[in-house]
């Protein structure tokens, strides 16, 4: 019986830290390909229903950006906001500094990762217990 659930948990050990190293690499991936934002004030426009977001990038340059579906609502009634702008581009902002889906990615390698230590340090209390 002991020998089964050793068995199980080194087959939870490598599964854990295996997921872990696959996720973190996509992870690195998303976050390199997500580029550079910067922080901005923003003036935000309601007219006619259509929510607009006006602000000067880091060279001084005039940019907008047009507010859609979950930001046009947090920006409901809204006159002036901190974003995040796209460096480099034109006609990108976003609320949060990051993409919300990079943390999910990274929390979910941080969970495989307890996986694997948590059947890491089971497999050993086992073994010493033996």
């Amino acid at each position: 019986m002991a020998a089964t659930i050793g068995a199980i948990l080194d087959v939870f050990t490598w599964i854990g830290f295996v997921a872990a190293a696959l996720v973190a690499v996509v992870l690195v991936v998303m976050w390199a390909c997500d580029g550079s934002w910067l922080p901005a004030e923003a003036y935000v426009d309601h007219d006619d229903g259509v929510t607009t977001v006006r602000w000067f990038d880091v060279d001084g340059d005039a940019n907008s950006a047009r507010a859609v579906g979950e930001a046009a609502s947090i920006l409901a009634g809204a006159d002036r906001v901190g974003i995040w702008y796209r460096h480099g581009w034109r006609g990108r902002m976003r609320l949060t500094r990051h993409d919300p889906r990079i943390r999910r990615v990274g929390w979910a390698a941080l969970a495989a990762f307890g996986l694997g230590l948590v059947a890491f340090a089971a497999s050993w209390l086992m073994f010493l217990a033996a």
